[in-house]
């Protein structure tokens, strides 16, 4: 155990702890994220009831679509760190209004829209950034170990952020809670400002004109935005990325099913203990994912790209029935069998998709890339919510698990059988 933990840490220490102060920064931001969510929640369906808490998450998720489009090209201009310290500042005060107008007196109607809308329209500053600034600061062979750590946040986040805030609302109200909320944001902005190496494409380690690169010094720095768009028309066109991509987004229909309306179903109609057994699998999932991505951070980072396809579609494929699991009897404990084994299996696909679309793509278009890739498969999950009723009220929990196991499983054949296909050459810096 030791020897696992001073691998991470070891990982941490990159780049004279560089790293790991991105990771702690992006971690606590994470924390107070969820915190925010469910304060806003709670403080829309106080006042204005089901409907209304609807229109937030709409505010919460739609405009990611509208950012995500900006961000890439800012975050391959730009230094990742001025960007993400920027939305840090931003959403701090965005985020700090509430509150303060709850102080003056009166917290308007639609302010928590409007929060929830900015919230949107910058969460992909620091969901494309911090994995754009991986490769610039950890070795190759880390990849695996970095990318786990970005996924043990996000698992561990989605457990101890709400349930942080939930108790803080019932302490000291809805509004006061996102204090905590724009504190973590001005940590995370301090953080930022705490590392001296610029955060762009062209400082990548062994990036054309790169410092102790080969070739004309700054070379890479000036890229052209022709050059830079035909990098990534032959993005489009490299079948690895272009299958993995969709078979994720195929995917997210199905844990969008899941999460979204299956869990809340089940623990409404099938599951003793109500709302404690829906926070009961949605923390099972959590904790699936932080044992998956634990492991799969301790993975040999040197497996040729084909062979890190086959498995991801081995792993899919076992996610897809693992959704069958909860069709068994006793119905509780193999429901929660089922969510934790989907958590465990699921992370070390994303772990591993992520270090190989590290070393696919060009540096010089690693913002724009990893911006574009989380925006589609973020766009799917609302898919599969809004096919979930229908599928519930029609073909009740065993119709509508064998269409999530199809929805999810079939695409992982494509990964494990993938049709031959020639190597990307993408321009300078592709892999050969």
């Amino acid at each position: 155990m030791r020897s696992l933990l001073r691998q991470y840490v070891r990982v941490a220490r990159s780049d004279g702890g560089a790293f790991g102060r991105l990771w702690a920064g992006a971690s606590v931001s994470l924390l107070g994220d969820g915190m925010t969510i469910l304060a806003l929640s709670w403080l829309v369906l106080s006042t204005g009831g089901t409907a209304r808490l609807g229109l937030l998450g709409v505010c919460f998720t739609a405009p990611v679509i509208v950012g995500g489009l900006v961000t890439g090209p800012l975050l391959d201009r730009f230094d990742i760190r001025i960007l993400i310290a920027g939305d840090s500042l931003i959403r701090a005060m965005c985020v700090a209004s509430v509150p303060l107008a709850a102080a003056l007196g009166h917290v308007p109607e639609f302010l928590p829209f409007v929060v929830a809308v900015v919230y949107g329209l910058f969460r992909m500053v620091p969901m494309a950034g911090f994995p754009a600034a991986i490769p610039q600061l950890v070795r190759a062979a880390d990849l695996d170990t970095a990318n786990a750590l970005e996924s043990l946040s996000f698992s561990t986040a989605s457990i101890v952020g709400p349930a942080a805030g939930g108790t803080l609302v019932a302490a000291i109200g809805a509004p006061d809670v996102l204090l905590f909320d724009a504190a973590s944001y001005l940590l995370f902005a301090a953080v930022m400002a705490t590392i001296r190496r610029p955060l762009r494409p062209e400082t990548a380690p062994g990036a054309p004109g790169a410092p102790g690169a080969p070739g004309a010094p700054g070379a890479a720095a000036a890229a052209p935005a022709t050059a830079r768009g035909a990098t990534l028309r032959a993005l489009a066109r490299d079948r690895i990325l272009v299958a993995t991509t969709a078979a994720f987004m195929l995917f997210n229909v199905a844990d969008g099913m899941l999460m979204l309306v299956v869990a809340p179903w089940l623990a409404r109609t099938q599951l003793p203990g109500g709302a404690a057994a829906l926070g009961g699998l949605t923390g099972t999932l959590a904790a699936g994912e932080i044992a998956g991505a634990a492991i799969a951070g301790l993975t040999a980072g040197d497996v040729s790209d084909h062979a890190a396809v086959r498995r991801i579609g081995l792993l899919q494929a076992a996610a897809a029935l693992a959704l069958l699991l909860i069709l068994g009897k006793p119905r509780a404990v193999l429901a929660y069998a089922g969510f934790f084994a989907v958590g465990a299996l699921t992370a070390p696909m994303t772990v591993w998709a992520q270090s190989m679309r590290m070393r696919r793509v060009p540096a010089a278009v690693h913002g724009r890339a990893f911006a574009l890739l989380r925006t589609f498969m973020q766009a799917t999950p609302p898919l599969g919510a809004a096919m979930a009723p229908a599928l519930l009220a029609h073909g009740g929990l065993a119709g509508t698990l064998a269409v999530m196991a199809g929805v999810a499983g079939l695409p992982a054949l494509l990964l494990i059988f993938p049709a031959e296909a020639p190597q990307l050459r993408a321009g300078p810096g592709a892999p050969a």
